[in-house]
């Protein structure tokens, strides 16, 4: 392989693959990815898919880069297109040093449809996959060759990421790709893209080790590691990846993950399970969070430990499976009849995930109450690379659970004994001394039901004392930027990453911003509202039409008066550019009030 040093390095690139659904978008992304990570780079990438297994646009995204990103950026340097609908529905995200590599299997583009001065590729990927190998479904592998070769990629290492792809399905699968990548390459060579020759150059080094990870993975080897061993859910988009890795990786350790007919069973199950003293959780997405409340309700009354994760989509009812949202947050957090002890986390990164994991897992057994760990659809499913996940630093934390020996020094034993920090002792069921009933009705120190007006504050009271005693210990949120900044940033989820890009192109403009991504916001910590108080302006990004998380800040005490609501709810994630726009709109917004205030006075 030759190599022109002329080529500048490749340090930041975005790859949007696309065309109908099945049409393989998302495995070229991911092989993509594969061979970046393996050339010691950082990727992430992001799907776009319909509710459908066939058909309709879809798109995955992947971005290669040196340092550290979260998110995908506002402009794609090359769109893969397998149609003419995928160029319609993705040439605004170019510009005009974009290169499209068209299939045009169907006829010519239609001029007008890029921005001047894309630079165009094109060939007939659909009808060389039909005469070659009578099927079209070999048209993205094609395709492949030439983007590996315009991004600088060996096409030694693109056979062996083939290979790792395909050899799992068969010999004759492997076969036929990699015939199909061999087609790519030498259509590349007809188009002028020799091998070394691309736009880029790699600076292969060797490569820090790096993991290649969805958020729904890392929710599961978090629980895994914090000593989970039971899981029930019922499939349902964008969680079922949770279900998925445990039902491959939990019965090694001993657990168990099984999928039950739905979300009514799966909640009670958990319930059940956690009762014998196994550390349990559940994932689900709205329509499933919906139907648990109120089994979420009775793990609150009888102070059952469990982990629920909640991967939001958009809603309300069957909504918008497969686009992210962040609007369960008012469920999550006051959802269920009556009043009870909860805690909700929200990691905002992959690695995020891993740990806020371990931290819901212990905290659900320490406390003996539903944690909820707020996840969307982009942190769910989007895929990043992560350094290693540090399990020496990871603790398991017991809850106050008796053994016989323990049990035996007791005068009686009382599951639900009045405490000063609230939280009682348990007993596996079966430990001699320590039998208890659980219910759902109100009940007194043993478990008995009970309306005694009396007892009824008291195990209120010693519920809820719980939450104050849990604030010591729950994560906060991280800081990024000048502390003493007038403009603020609050964002949760996949805002991370958006939010970090954004600040590096407002700073260019001359805007000096800082951000506090909250990693709990219930019970909400002293140190999210102390942000707030320290800055002129707080601008909240939500994901979702009502803006939830501005209105669950000012509803604990933020000032209103700071807090500017930034909005968006059509199905898209947000994109650094986007929401610098926005920013620049109520920063325009603010100078023009004041210049009014000036002449008015």
């Amino acid at each position: 392989m030759t190599s022109n040093n002329s080529q500048p390095v490749l340090e930041d690139v975005s790859v949007i693959v696309a065309g109908q659904g099945g049409d393989g978008s998302l495995t070229v992304v991911t092989m993509l990815a594969d061979l970046f990570r393996n050339s010691g780079l950082n990727v992430y990438t992001e799907r776009d898919v319909l509710s459908r297994i066939r058909g309709g646009h879809a798109a995955a995204t992947m971005r290669a880069f040196t340092g550290e990103r979260y998110c995908i950026g506002s402009h794609i340097d090359i769109l893969v297109a397998l149609d003419q609908e995928a160029v319609e529905k993705n040439a605004h995200q170019l510009n005009p040093n974009s290169i499209v590599i068209f299939d045009d299997s169907g006829g010519p583009l239609p001029s007008g449809l890029l921005p001047e001065g894309t630079k165009l590729y094109a060939a007939p990927f659909n009808r060389i996959a039909m005469r070659t190998m009578r099927r079209e479904l070999y048209k993205n592998s094609i395709a492949f060759g030439i983007v590996g070769r315009l991004l600088g990629l060996e096409d030694e290492a693109m056979r062996r990421t083939f290979t790792k792809r395909f050899q799992r399905r068969g010999q004759i699968i492997l076969d036929y790709n990699l015939e199909a990548l061999e087609l790519g390459l030498h259509l590349a060579d007809e188009m002028g893209i020799k091998a070394g020759e691309g736009i880029y150059r790699i600076e292969h080094t060797d490569p820090e080790e790096h993991l290649l990870i969805m958020g729904n993975e890392s929710i599961a080897f978090g629980f895994m590691v914090a000593g989970g061993r039971f899981f029930t859910g019922y499939p349902i988009t964008p969680s079922t990846e949770v279900l998925e890795t445990l039902q491959k990786w939990l019965p090694r350790c001993g657990g168990v993950a099984r999928q039950t007919e739905d979300e009514l069973a799966g909640i009670n199950m958990a319930i059940g399970a956690a009762l014998t003293g196994v550390r349990t959780m559940t994932a689900t997405s709205g329509p499933g969070f919906s139907l648990m409340q109120e089994g979420i309700g009775h793990a609150g009354s009888a102070e059952v430990p469990l982990v629920i994760v909640d991967c939001q989509r958009s809603g309300p009812s069957t909504g918008m499976p497969t686009k992210p949202e962040q609007s369960d947050l008012n469920i999550m957090v006051f959802g269920g009849h009556g009043d009870y002890p909860r805690i909700v986390l929200t990691p905002g990164h992959p690695d995020d995930c891993f740990y806020l994991a371990v931290d819901a897992t212990n905290l659900a057994d320490k406390y003996q109450c539903p944690v909820f760990i707020a996840m969307d659809q982009a942190l769910s499913q989007n895929i990043a690379t992560v350094k290693p996940f540090k399990l020496d630093e990871v603790t398991v934390e017991p809850g106050k659970r008796l053994n016989e020996e323990e049990v035996a020094k007791l005068d009686t034993y009382k599951r639900y004994e009045f405490t000063e920090d609230g939280v009682s002792s348990f007993t596996v069921p079966g430990t001699p001394g320590g039998m208890s009933l659980v219910t759902g009705n109100e009940h007194d120190e043993f478990g008995l039901v009970s309306t005694d007006p009396a007892n009824r504050i008291k195990m209120m009271d010693k519920r809820f004392r719980k939450i104050e005693e849990a604030k010591k210990e729950l994560p906060k949120g991280r800081h990024f930027g000048d502390p003493d900044a007038p403009i603020g940033f609050i964002g949760i989820g996949m805002m991370y990453g958006v939010i970090l890009e954004a600040m590096e192109e407002l700073e260019e403009q001359g805007f000096n911003t800082q951000y506090l991504q909250p990693r709990t916001i219930w019970p909400m910590l002293d140190d999210v509202l102390e942000f707030i108080d320290r800055c002129d302006r707080v601008y909240v990004v939500d994901l979702n039409a009502q803006g939830q998380l501005a209105h669950l800040l000012m509803h604990q005490g933020a000032d209103s008066n700071k807090i500017i609501s930034i909005l968006r709810y059509d199905g898209l994630p947000y994109r650094p550019g986007y929401l610098v726009n926005q920013i620049l709109e109520q920063e325009e917004k603010l100078i023009n009030g004041k210049k009014k205030e000036a002449k008015a006075q």
